[in-house]
């Protein structure tokens, strides 16, 4: 049995509720980084073995406590971890989904289901699938943390659980600073836990995929 904990990053500094995908110059707020503290010491007396993280700035500060925690563990940054790729960078999201109401986006909602407006859902649980296999591998005897965003994670749960991949945004249970805990057995998934040790820091406001 071989235990990886994944990671959502804290929250962001993004008073514009731009869709920040993959754009590089995003970072933790303050909040974000206070979650990211708190979320960390949820790992103290676990037999940390091994630590892999986006190589986006919110992934890798928020790597930066828990890496505190175990100085003496490489952090491998991961590319296979990293955010879904969407079409719709850079555009003004906000609560009111401003960018999919726009008429010039609307050839990017022809196939929710795959989804049409960025990288598939298959290949997503793929990269992350194999990524969960590698940092499983890599803790031996220990346990694994891996740092991602809240898509890559839902999807390898849903993969896990054998779920279709489409879903309803709204219903991911994948919080910032969440730990969404995958128990492998011979490299497949027998077991997943979650928690939410930064949860009372969450603000008001929902934070979906931004």
């Amino acid at each position: 049995m071989s235990i990886v904990h994944v990671m959502r990053h804290g929250q962001v500094y993004n008073p514009g509720r731009v869709l920040y995908e993959r754009l590089p110059d995003f970072h933790l707020s303050d909040l974000g980084r206070d979650m990211a503290s708190k979320a960390s010491r949820w790992y103290e007396g676990h037999p940390i073995t091994h630590l892999r993280c986006s190589p986006l700035e919110r992934a890798q500060e928020t790597m930066e406590p828990v890496h505190a925690l175990f100085p003496d563990l490489e952090v491998v940054t991961d590319a296979r971890v990293i955010e879904a790729g969407n079409e719709l960078r850079g555009q003004v999201m906000g609560h009111t989904a401003q960018a999919a109401r726009d008429p010039k986006n609307w050839h990017l909602f022809l196939h929710p289901l795959r989804p049409s407006w960025g990288e598939a859902y298959a290949d997503m649980a793929m990269r992350m699938n194999a990524a969960l296999r590698d940092a499983a591998d890599a803790a031996g005897d220990g346990e694994a943390i891996i740092v991602s965003h809240q898509l890559p994670i839902w999807i390898t749960r849903l993969s896990a659980n054998g779920r279709h991949l489409w879903h309803d945004p709204r219903k991911r249970q994948c919080t910032l600073c969440s730990i969404t805990t995958f128990h492998l057995y011979d490299g497949a998934v027998a077991r997943i836990e979650y928690a939410e040790p930064a949860g009372d820091l969450l603000p008001n406001a929902p934070h979906y995929g931004f």
